[in-house]
């Protein structure tokens, strides 16, 4: 059916939607949107769980690293002084780290407000198009009650006022039974009511989910800054306790990190098969759902002129007959109000209904047009294919960088503790030479000299 106008998927819903797809026994999977399918699911979870498995990979490298390091370094000979060696490497490795997360924490910032924008945009769109659709119906249901009313009420005293003039009996009641044509006509156009699927309950909805995501988001963005922040302060500190927290909170980031590396990469790839060509998909959706036919659906959703419009007929003969109406009344004012001016009222009160039914039916006309709902469509789609992916492909790469940030400051941890200077008193009078200090903020003033007993001290 093609893409709608005012909306064209962006390099990256092409890029992404290239990607081969397999299933858990490795079969290609048509990259096609189908969430209801089996295949299609295991190959959005295969996407998945390659995050899972990089998390695996990162966990044995990690420990395979700090088993090496701390196990199987060997032993310094007796009475060695010297400091270990490494701790530039190590300084600079942690520097890296730093750098690289708070990159990642920017990166990350950027691409959950682009989300967001994206969602609230989604949202907007629905919002509006219920408001249109709400408008439908209330001014449907507000030009069947008038002339309803003035069938009842206003026709009824017409005919009792003119029932001595046969002709023009005739005539009121030709003009009640186009009024009541009109309303026939008039209640086949509010094509939304009565259809369970609400735009508003829907835009709720996604705000809601939307709400819980950016809320997670922040709490993952949050952490990966306090870990930077008590890397930097364990550091320069020399604090091994601030070690151990560092060390314990690292490693929940990264399971975290990679955790949402796996949900943003399936969630993206499922996205762009949508993106790529949503009109298919949405149709059949919105047909399931709202049992209406495939000539409106099509023509507000595509809304070209390859589609007409289904209403032009009942739209053609309502504008007919309410200018019947028109010619009727004013032609009974002519005729019956000389010899019955008791007939003025009511013609009055219908000339009246007749001028807000028109008034009511243009902005009928006006709404029931597909650039208004269409317009909504676009917007939605533009906000959950462009600004949302984009954003969505932002918080993908915080994730990769977090993670490798995180994996390069756990492996470091055990070097920087090895550096970390002995705080007991003994050490301080042993006479060796402390290694100096990952991060430098101020310099520590000279111990004391020591006292050895009888009130002696070390010679200089």
């Amino acid at each position: 059916m093609g893409e709608p106008p005012g909306y064209r998927p962006s390099a990256w819903v092409h890029l992404l939607h290239q990607l081969p797809r397999a299933d858990f026994q490795l079969r290609p999977v048509p990259s096609g949107f189908a969430p209801q399918e089996q295949e299609y699911q295991q190959a959005l979870l295969l996407v998945a769980a390659l995050a899972g498995l990089g998390l695996g990979l990162s966990l044995i490298l990690i420990a395979a690293y700090l088993i090496r390091v701390c196990c199987c370094r060997p032993p310094e000979p007796p009475g060695t002084k010297s400091p270990p060696p490494g701790g530039g490497c190590v300084t600079w490795s942690c520097i890296a780290a730093l750098l690289v997360g708070c990159a990642g924490i920017g990166i990350g910032f950027y691409g959950n407000s682009e989300t967001s924008d994206g969602v609230a945009q989604l949202s907007s769109a629905l919002v509006h198009a219920n408001h249109t659709l709400s408008a439908i119906d209330h001014l449907v249901l507000e030009m069947v009650e008038r002339l309803e009313e003035a069938v009842r009420t206003e026709l009824t005293t017409l005919e009792e006022v003119l029932a001595q003039r046969t002709e023009l009996v005739a005539a009121t009641r030709g003009a009640r039974r186009q009024a009541e044509a009109v309303a026939q006509q008039l209640q086949g156009l509010a094509f939304w009511q009565g259809v369970p699927l609400s735009p508003l309950q829907v835009a709720e909805d996604v705000s809601f989910v939307e709400e819980y995501r950016w809320l997670a988001y922040v709490l993952l963005l949050l952490l990966e800054l306090l870990v930077c922040l008590f890397t930097l302060l364990g550091l320069a500190k020399q604090s091994k306790w601030l070690v151990i927290v560092m060390t314990v909170m690292s490693l929940v980031v990264l399971v975290l990190s990679w955790g949402s590396l796996g949900l943003e990469a399936a969630t993206a790839v499922g996205l762009s098969d949508f993106c790529s060509s949503p009109d298919t998909y949405i149709l059949n959706l919105t047909q399931e759902e709202t049992g209406l036919g495939s000539d409106i659906l099509n023509y507000y959703f595509l809304c070209n002129q390859a589609v007409s419009n289904p209403f032009q007929q009942r739209l053609t003969l309502s504008q007919r007959a309410l200018a019947n109406i028109h010619s009727q009344l004013q032609g009974l004012e002519r005729e019956a109000v000389p010899q019955f001016p008791s007939a003025q009222k009511p013609l009055l009160s219908l000339e009246e209904t007749l001028n807000v039914t028109e008034g009511n039916f243009h902005q009928l006309v006006a709404l029931l047009h597909c650039r208004g709902l269409h317009k909504d469509y676009g917007a939605a789609l533009r906000g959950l294919c462009e600004d949302a992916l984009e954003g969505l492909l932002f918080l993908l790469l915080f994730s990769l960088l977090s993670a490798g940030a995180l994996a390069t400051t756990l492996c470091s941890l055990p070097r920087a503790w090895a550096l970390f200077p002995p705080r007991n008193p003994s050490a301080l009078c042993s006479g060796s030479h402390l290694s100096e200090p990952l991060l430098h903020i101020r310099r520590e003033p000279a111990p004391p000299p020591c006292s050895f007993p009888g009130g002696q001290r070390r010679p200089h």
